[in-house]
Order: structure tokens, then sequence, then C-alpha cells
């Protein structure tokens, strides 16, 4: 018999290119020139990046500016590098790209989910991912006082999914929700929230703009996400057949984006499970994609009050456009065999 294709549950790490975005980069390859020339072509391809801009807004339902970058790492560190304020929170559960940048700045407490338990309103920055990318755990961003605060919201894992939160920045990234990567964005509800730099995007970022890369974002921000509807039906299937198998569902009870979720496999570490999964055909990760090459105890686990040897037996499934009912039932086979032989 032949192999079965391989099942990708990854994608929170990246997730492929739909169809539009795809479509809008091939057309943008074909109509390239800098869109900051002053020429004809240069003035084309500007009005060209600005349609693309108001396209996006529209489709985030965004009012403010919007700065074109590299991604949400990028986006992160231009917003809390050049921060007019000189306080800055965040919380010990953050994606690495947000610790890398904030050495000093205080922690926020958080329960045993990863929820963070509120501010009182002294900060002058604080910085919070809106769905966290090992968990999937929605935080409560209206747990933060907004009076002379202003909020950051690392959106990288809810932007085209959910709504944006109501916050003053926000960092988005295309190749979470169906466009190229490469590309993203910072969102900025005014742009005096931050120092200039020089260059292009109004003076904001240097660097000549990814077109084709920013009109694959707004296509795929167009496209919609349509396919989370179902979500929440396999992700309760596969809950439900973890614990059935003896595992146990990381942050259970918590509000949490159905197409993110981890799971602990008891007495067998990540890292065997990981080797195991990709010799039957199925990609999922430990962790953030971003530090899973190193397998080191996840930091949002040890967080939440989690053990080293406990974390250490975690693994991240994540869902995507084309996941299905017959996927999930696949990985709980090849999950419940693992479980049983590790019992043994």
């Amino acid at each position: 018999m032949p192999a079965s294709p391989r099942l990708y549950l990854d994608h929170a790490a990246t997730t492929p290119m739909v169809a539009p975005a795809k479509a809008a980069t091939a057309a943008a390859m074909e109509n390239w020139a800098n869109p900051s020339s002053p020429h004809a072509d240069g003035r084309a391809a500007r009005a060209t990046l600005e349609d693309a801009r108001a396209r996006i807004a529209a489709a985030l339902g965004w009012h403010g500016a919007i700065i074109f970058t590299s991604g949400a790492s990028e986006a992160i560190a231009m917003g809390i590098g050049r921060s007019k304020s000189t306080e800055i929170a965040t919380s010990p559960v953050e994606h690495d790209a947000v610790l890398r940048v904030s050495d000093g700045a205080s922690r926020l407490a958080v329960d045993g989910d990863g929820a963070i338990l509120g501010s009182d309103g002294r900060i002058g920055l604080i910085v919070v991912q809106h769905v966290n990318n090992e968990t999937g755990v929605i935080q409560p961003l209206d747990r933060i006082g907004r009076e002379g605060v202003t909020l950051f919201a690392d959106c990288a894992q809810s932007a085209g999914r959910l709504p944006l939160p109501d916050a003053d920045m926000i960092a988005i990234s295309a190749h979470k929700f169906g466009g190229p990567p490469g590309v993203g964005a910072l969102l900025l509800r005014d742009l005096a929230l931050i120092a200039p730099s020089g260059g292009q995007e109004q003076g904001y970022r240097a660097g000549t703009e990814n077109l084709p890369g920013i009109m694959a974002m707004a296509a795929a921000l167009e496209a919609g996400a349509e396919w989370t509807q179902g979500a929440a039906q396999m992700r309760a299937r596969l809950d439900a057949g973890i614990e059935a198998a003896g595992g146990v569902v990381v942050a259970r009870d918590a509000a949490r984006v159905p197409w993110i979720a981890s799971y602990r496999m008891p007495r067998l570490s990540a890292r065997a499970q990981l080797i195991q999964f990709d010799l039957a055909g199925i990609s999922v990760s430990a962790g953030s994609a971003c530090s899973s090459g190193s397998l080191k105890t996840s930091h949002v686990l040890s967080a939440m009050g989690w053990s080293d040897e406990a974390a250490g037996e975690v693994v991240r499934v994540s869902f995507g456009p084309d996941t299905g009912v017959a996927d999930i039932d696949r990985f709980l086979t090849v999950w419940t065999a693992m479980a049983e032989r590790a019992r043994r």
C-alpha cells in the first residue's frame, strides 16, 4: 500500500499560503518597481502599496497607522525599542520575541492557566500576547488598567482569525494567517507612540517595502478564516481522545482558541514524541517553533507552575484550513499507541 501523505499539524509555527495570496504574489512580481522611486513606474508601485495598506486596514477593522515590517518579531522590537514609554511591563508567558527585547521590564503575574491577573495601571507600556502561541489561551486584556497606559498586543496568533483587541499597538505576521513569510506590520493608534527612525514607511522604517509580500498579506486577510468555525468541534474531539488515552490537556478549562492546543503524554519526553510522530508522517512541535530546535523547557509552562519533568512531556498541535476530522483521528491513533507503549 502507498504511504499515507504527511499530516501537518504545526500551523501555529507557519501555515501554507492560501491561493489568493499566491496569486497576489505572482501578480506583483510582474509589475515590480520601487515604491520610493519618483518615476511613473515607482508612482504606480506606490499607489499599489497604499491600496494594499488600506485593504489590510479594512480587513482588520483598524483605523490607525500601519507600518510594514518583516514580521511580528521586528514589529515587536520596533514597538518596544522605540516606545516613548520608559516603564515597561510584560508577562512571563510571552513569546521569545518579546522577552528578548524586554530585559529589565516588570513581569505581570499569571495564574495556573497562564492568564494575566491584571495590572494596577501605573506602567507606561504593557506588552501582552492576545493568544498564547503554545497553549492557545486567550489573554483577558480587559484586566489591564488603561488610564495612562499604552497597551501593545502581540496578535501574531490571532490576527485574521479573531477581531483585534482594543490596543494602542499591535504586531501581526502574515505567515500565521495564510500570507507569505518575511512580511508583517506594526499597527499604531498614533504614530507619536514611537520615535521615528528615518527612511521609508513615513520615516518609521528604513528599507524598500516588500510589495509582493504586502499584496499577498492583504489578499490572505481578505480571504478570511471561515475554517476556524469548525475547529472547535475538532479540538473538542482531540481533547477528549487525549484524555481517554491518559494524556493531559494544558490549560484545559481556560478560554482558548480552538486551533492551538498543547498536550502532555506522561512518561515520554517531547523529544521522543516528536521523533515518533515524525516517523509516522505527522508534524507537530514542542512549544514555540522559534525555540523548539533546542527543546529547552518551556518558559510558558514553567510560569504556569509546571515542573521541568512534566513540561518536558508536552507537545503542541495546531490546526489550519485543511485540517479535518480524519486528521484528528489519525493523530489520536498514533498518540494512543505511543501512550500505551510508554505506560508499559
